[in-house]
C-alpha cells in the first residue's frame, strides 16, 4: 500500500504499482484516461461523452453520482475535481472505504498539473504522448496584447458567463483572447443580456454546454456583438481537448458573425 495527497491535502491510499481500476466522475479526466489506458477505466457518468466509443458502466451524474454502483465498480480509485463533484459525494465515497483523489483546475497550469500528477504520480501510468503535446502547445509565450476582446455565455434565463479564475478564462488569455468578465469578482456572474451586448466584446462565443446554444437559440439575442457557436468541450474540458482547443481559439474571432456555422458537431450531451 502507498499513499498520495490530493489537490486538497487529504491522503488517498493506493496500491502499490499501477491502478487497474478508476472510476471517473469528470468528463474531461475521463476522456483523458481514456486516451492513456482505456482498459483501466471501469466507470464513468452519464456525461461522459468522449470518446463517442466508451463503453463502461455508468453512474449517473458528476453532482448526484449512484455511489452504491460506484462502489460495486470495486474501483481503487474515484477521481474528481473540485468544481464538478461535490463534498458530500467525496466524503461518503471515503467513508464507505473507496479512495478517492480530488484535483482543483481553475487555469492552465492547474489543469496541465493535474493531469500530469493524477496519470504519472498517482496512477502510475507513465507519460502519455498526448500530454507531452498538450504542454509543448499551450507552455506560456512571450506576453502579448490580446488580438481580440471575447465573452463566453454558459446559461440563459438568466443569463451567465464565465469570469474570474476560471480555466476558460486563462485558456482564452493564452491564445491571445481577453474575457471582457476576466475582472469580475464571481467566477460565473450573472448579467443582463444587453449588458453583455454593450460589454465590448468583439464576438461572444455561443458555447453548446452546459446551455445547448444552437444557430436558433442564442444569435438572436444579440444585436450589436457577433457571435459564434463553439464547442464547450473544446473550451472547458481539460486533456485531449486542449489540442482541438489550440486550433480553434487562434481563428477567433476571424469568422464572427450571427449565427456562423460552429466548426465542429455538438457533442451529445
Amino acid at each position: 500500500m502507498r499513499t498520495v495527497q490530493d489537490d486538497l491535502g487529504a491522503t488517498v491510499p493506493l496500491p502499490q504499482g499501477a491502478v487497474t481500476r478508476v472510476v471517473s466522475l469528470v468528463p474531461s479526466l475521463t476522456e483523458a484516461l481514456a486516451a492513456t489506458r482505456r482498459e483501466a477505466l471501469v466507470g464513468a457518468t452519464d456525461w461522459c461523452t468522449h470518446p463517442a466509443d466508451l463503453d463502461v458502466p455508468r453512474v449517473r451524474g458528476t453532482k448526484n453520482p449512484d455511489r452504491a454502483a460506484v462502489a460495486a465498480l470495486a474501483p481503487e480509485l474515484v477521481v474528481c475535481v473540485q468544481e464538478e463533484n461535490r463534498e458530500l459525494d467525496v466524503r461518503r465515497l471515503r467513508d464507505a472505504g473507496i479512495p478517492v483523489w480530488v484535483g482543483v483546475v481553475e487555469s492552465v497550469d492547474d489543469a496541465l498539473r493535474v493531469l500530469r500528477t493524477l496519470l504519472v504520480d498517482v496512477l502510475g501510468w507513465g507519460e502519455p504522448a498526448w500530454l507531452t503535446e498538450v504542454e509543448r502547445r499551450w507552455a506560456p509565450g512571450p506576453g502579448t496584447p490580446p488580438r481580440a476582446r471575447v465573452a463566453v455565455p454558459i446559461w440563459r434565463d438568466p443569463w451567465m458567463v464565465v469570469g474570474a479564475r476560471t480555466y476558460t478564462t486563462d485558456l482564452l488569455d493564452r491564445a491571445g483572447l481577453a474575457n471582457v468578465y476576466a475582472g469580475d469578482e464571481d467566477r460565473y456572474p450573472r448579467v443582463e443580456v444587453d449588458d453583455l451586448d454593450r460589454a465590448g466584446a468583439d464576438v461572444v462565443l455561443l458555447p453548446d454546454e452546459p446551455y445547448v446554444f444552437t444557430a436558433q437559440d442564442g444569435p438572436e439575442a444579440f444585436s450589436r456583438t457577433p457571435t459564434r457557436l463553439v464547442s464547450g468541450r473544446v473550451l472547458t474540458w481539460y486533456g485531449p481537448a486542449m489540442l482541438e482547443a489550440a486550433d480553434l481559439l487562434t481563428s477567433v474571432p476571424a469568422t464572427g458573425t450571427h449565427g456562423a456555422p460552429r466548426d465542429d458537431p455538438p457533442s451529445p450531451r
